[in-house]
């Protein structure tokens, strides 16, 4: 099969870009020719300020790749366009592009950026749902995107325009999502059901299951308060000093955990490593610690734990609730209560044999829903429907009168 592959790249790569890269990887070792269009934020760096404003309008339609995605659809006649992320120098005038030339279109939701102009359902440091309804100019209020009213603005223009033309509902024929927790706020803000498909991310290769219990805890990813860093940060002190604690990372809240580590021995700031790095961190961990307050959907990390067999102690918020099962694959405990989290990372260390068999749960569930070969077949079968749907007389009636 021939598939157009379409992304934004983030200027610092982040696990859109991860995904992008591995689903592409796997479709071509499965014998598949896949056709990338690929723009990255770091054009934006050159651009004049004139230009830059500019940009603003281009978030609603960027005439330059509608062109060049027809010239590819038409050059190459691909089966099917993937895409990944469309903001902001694609745009939606991908999806356009692909109609206009009779091609069927997925696109995997990574966040809620389709529902929320900062694409993260979070603010004021709490989960926020407001714009889910519509009303997007409420994030132009708060500055939701980037702590800025103009940009935000500009999301906000671009989901109200895209909104009204049924752009998200009548000329993408199906989305990806990564959980049910994900995919139930997208129905409830109007997406139609039969649309949304869930399919998790994946993780590369085995990484083989860790030997031992582990010695320490760890955390990964972004030093931000979204994170949950600061419940963290509170957290660890009540814990015996012969525990230790490994922070891999860095981001906005790094001065605040390099003054705990300095206060803790305990605490190890290891900074950004090398993805194989991360695997050895993770196959000498007790535990991941997963503290993040806003809605996740569906983090690398937690499934790379689960392929090592570490268990997960993460904050029971959002998808989190569906992708840890207390008691089974790690343990949960309240958004935000750092007592409630300290409890529950120095139970989880007095019980060596209750978590050796969480962790055991953790990497048959890793086996069972987390393979790159478990993840072939749900692309596959996604791809096959669409394109079989798309082939029905019902689904060539729809394509009459697309033009914007």
């Amino acid at each position: 099969m021939k598939i157009l592959f379409a992304h934004n790249a983030y200027q610092q790569q982040g696990g859109e870009d991860v995904v992008f890269r591995l689903e592409r990887d796997m479709l071509r070792a499965a014998g598949h020719e896949v056709v990338e269009y690929r723009r990255c934020n770091d054009e934006i760096k050159d651009l004049s300020i004139v230009r830059k404003i500019g940009l603003l309008a281009r978030t609603v339609w960027a005439s330059d790749s509608h062109r060049d995605l027809t010239s590819l659809l038409r050059r190459h006649r691909p089966a099917i366009v993937h895409l990944h992320n469309a903001f902001p120098l694609i745009s939606p005038s991908a999806f356009w592009a692909c109609r206009n030339e009779n091609v069927p279109v997925i696109q995997t939701l990574h966040n809620y950026r389709l529902l929320c102009p900062g694409a993260n359902f979070y603010r004021d440091g709490k989960p926020c749902e407001d714009c889910s309804t519509g009303k997007f100019w409420q994030g132009a209020v708060h500055g939701c995107y980037r702590n800025s009213r103009v940009q935000t603005a500009a999301v906000a223009l671009m989901l109200t325009v895209h909104h009204a033309k049924k752009t998200w509902t009548e000329m993408v024929d199906c989305y990806i999502v990564l959980t049910a927790f994900s995919r139930s706020r997208y129905v409830a803000a109007g997406f139609p059901e039969e649309k949304l498909r869930v399919k998790p991310n994946f993780v590369e290769s085995d990484p083989g299951q860790r030997e031992g219990s582990g010695a320490y805890a760890l955390f990964a990813g972004r030093l931000d308060r979204e994170k949950g860093i600061p419940t963290l940060l509170k957290a660890w002190p009540q814990l015996p000093h012969t525990r230790t604690l490994r922070i891999l990372g860095d981001g906005v809240c790094r001065p605040e955990t390099e003054a705990l580590a300095r206060l803790c021995p305990n605490v190890e700031l290891l900074g950004w490593l090398p993805h194989s790095q991360v695997f050895d961190q993770l196959k000498g961990a007790r535990f991941l610690v997963f503290p993040s307050e806003w809605y996740e959907n569906l983090p690398l990390v937690i499934i790379e734990a689960f392929a090592c067999g570490v268990p997960v102690i993460a904050s029971a918020v959002g998808a989190m609730q569906e992708i840890v099962e207390h008691g089974r694959t790690g343990l949960l405990f309240r958004p935000g209560d750092a007592d409630d989290l300290a409890r529950t990372m120095a139970w989880a260390w007095e019980q060596p044999e209750y978590m050796g068999r969480i962790a055991e749960n953790a990497r048959a569930e890793y086996k069972a829903k987390y393979t790159a070969a478990a993840n072939y077949r749900q692309l596959m079968e996604i791809y096959e429907e669409v394109i079989a749907r798309r082939s029905s007389p019902a689904g060539r009636t729809l394509l009459t009168g697309v033009c914007p």
